[in-house]
C-alpha cells in the first residue's frame, strides 16, 4: 500500500487575515516553537507517509525558509519527501485573480502533478485544524469499507457561529455518508464536523480533477461530492480525540491560550510518545532569566532574555523582556522587545515588534489586539 499526502497551505488565509499579510497560513506560529503546517505534516510522517506534497500560491517564502529539504521531518529523501507545488500562472493573469480559493481550485492549479501520481491512496488535510492523529487507523478504516472518500469527523456540539466555521458531516449508522452541508448559517445542535482530512483513491482523485478541469467546477463538496453521494461509496471515520480549529483570529489566540490553562489538551497535541510533533531545529541558546524576573503559567521557547514579569503568555524564539516590564495573557512571536518599565496584556506581536520604554498595551480577552510585523510602538 503506497499513500501520497497533501496539505493545503492557503486555503484559509483569509480567515485570520492579520497574520497571514505577509505569511501562508501553513507558516502561522502557534504554541510557542512550531508552525501550523507541524500538525498535518508531522500527522503524516508519524503515519508512514514519506511521499507529501504542498499545494501553495502565494506569501509562501517564509514555509520554504520553514520547510527547507525537510531534514527535521525526516523528508529529506532521494525518493519521495516534499515537494513545493507553486501555482500555474500563465503571463496574462494578475497576482491573485487567477489563484484558487477553494480545495478543488487548488487540485486543478496542480494538475500536472496529480496526473503524476502512482501511489494507491491520498490523504489530504487543510492546515486549520490542529490535532494529533494517526493516519493509519484512517486509512486502515478506509480500505476495510472499500470506501472511495473518507472524511474524518468530529462530534460536537454547536452553536450558530461555530457551524457557520466549519462543514457539517450526515452519515446513516454504518457509516455512509448521506449529505454534506458547508457552512450553514442558521444549524444549532449536534453534528459531525469535518476535520478538513480526506482519504480517497488516487484514481478516483486523478478522474474528478480532470473532469472538474473540463465543466469549470470550483468546489469539491458541492460539485464533486454532493453530486456522486450515491453513485460512490463515502463514509465517515469518527476521530474522538481533541481537536482546535482556527477560523479566526480570535480561535487562534483561544486556541493559543488553551495550552496553558489546559493541560489534557496540551498533552494530546505534544505529550503522545508515539507521535511526537516535529519542527524546524534552532540551535539557541538557552532561555536567561535574571534574578529579579518573575515566570508563571507560561510557555517559553529557547533564545529569550527575561529580566521582567510574564503571566499566562507564550514567547517564541529570542523575545527579551526588560526589566520592571509587565507581560500577560499574550503572545509574543520570534524577536519581540519589550522595554523596561512597559506592559502588556491581551495581545499578539509578530516577529520583530519593538515596545519602547513606560508604554502600556492592553486588548481584552473577548477582544485581543494585534501589532503587526516590525512595528516599533
Amino acid at each position: 500500500m503506497s499513500v501520497t499526502g497533501i496539505i493545503f497551505s492557503n486555503l484559509h488565509d483569509n480567515e485570520i487575515s492579520e497574520l497571514t499579510r505577509v505569511r501562508t497560513l501553513a507558516s502561522v506560529p502557534f504554541g510557542c516553537r512550531y508552525r501550523l503546517i507541524d500538525f498535518p505534516l508531522s500527522n503524516m510522517v508519524n503515519s508512514n507517509i514519506s511521499n507529501i506534497n504542498v499545494i501553495t500560491q502565494y506569501n509562501y517564502h517564509s514555509l520554504m525558509d520553514h520547510i527547507g529539504s525537510g531534514k527535521d521531518w525526516d523528508l529529506a529523501r532521494r525518493s519521495g519527501g516534499i515537494k513545493i507545488l507553486p501555482p500555474y500562472i500563465n503571463s496574462d493573469a494578475s497576482m491573485r485573480t487567477n489563484l484558487s480559493n477553494t480545495r478543488l481550485e487548488a487540485l486543478k492549479s496542480v494538475g500536472y502533478s496529480i496526473a503524476q501520481m502512482t501511489s494507491d491512496y491520498v490523504v489530504m488535510a487543510d492546515c486549520n485544524v490542529i490535532c494529533n492523529i494517526d493516519f493509519n487507523d484512517v486509512l486502515n478504516d478506509h480500505i476495510a469499507n472499500g470506501a472511495d472518500v473518507t472524511i474524518a469527523v468530529k462530534r460536537m456540539n454547536l452553536d450558530r457561529a461555530m457551524a457557520k466555521a466549519n462543514t457539517l458531516v450526515f452519515s446513516s449508522k454504518e457509516g455512509r455518508i448521506t449529505d454534506l452541508l458547508p457552512n450553514p448559517t442558521n444549524y444549532e445542535g449536534y453534528a459531525d464536523v469535518s476535520l478538513n482530512i480526506i482519504v480517497l483513491n488516487r484514481k478516483y482523485l486523478q478522474e474528478f480533477v480532470l473532469d472538474s478541469i473540463a465543466h469549470g467546477y470550483s468546489s469539491i463538496t458541492r460539485d464533486v461530492f454532493l453530486k456522486s453521494l450515491y453513485a460512490r461509496n463515502f463514509r465517515i471515520y469518527r476521530y474522538e480525540g481533541y481537536f482546535a480549529c482556527i477560523s479566526s483570529f480570535d480561535d487562534y489566540f483561544t486556541c493559543n491560550m488553551q495550552l496553558i490553562k489546559n493541560e489534557e489538551l496540551f498533552n494530546s497535541f505534544f505529550g503522545v510518545e508515539e507521535r511526537p510533533i516535529f519542527t524546524k531545529v534552532r540551535n539557541s541558546a538557552p532561555t536567561y532569566y535574571s534574578e529579579d524576573s518573575k515566570v508563571e503559567n507560561s510557555l517559553i521557547a529557547d533564545g529569550c532574555v527575561i529580566e521582567g514579569t510574564v503571566e499566562n503568555s507564550i514567547l517564541f524564539r529570542g523575545v527579551k523582556v526588560g526589566k520592571g516590564a509587565v507581560v500577560k495573557n499574550s503572545i509574543l512571536f520570534q524577536d519581540t522587545i519589550i522595554s523596561e518599565a512597559s506592559s502588556v496584556a491581551y495581545t499578539v506581536c509578530d516577529k520583530n515588534v519593538v515596545i519602547r520604554n513606560n508604554v502600556n498595551i492592553s486588548g481584552h480577552t473577548t477582544l485581543p489586539l494585534y501589532i503587526d510585523r516590525g512595528r516599533m510602538v
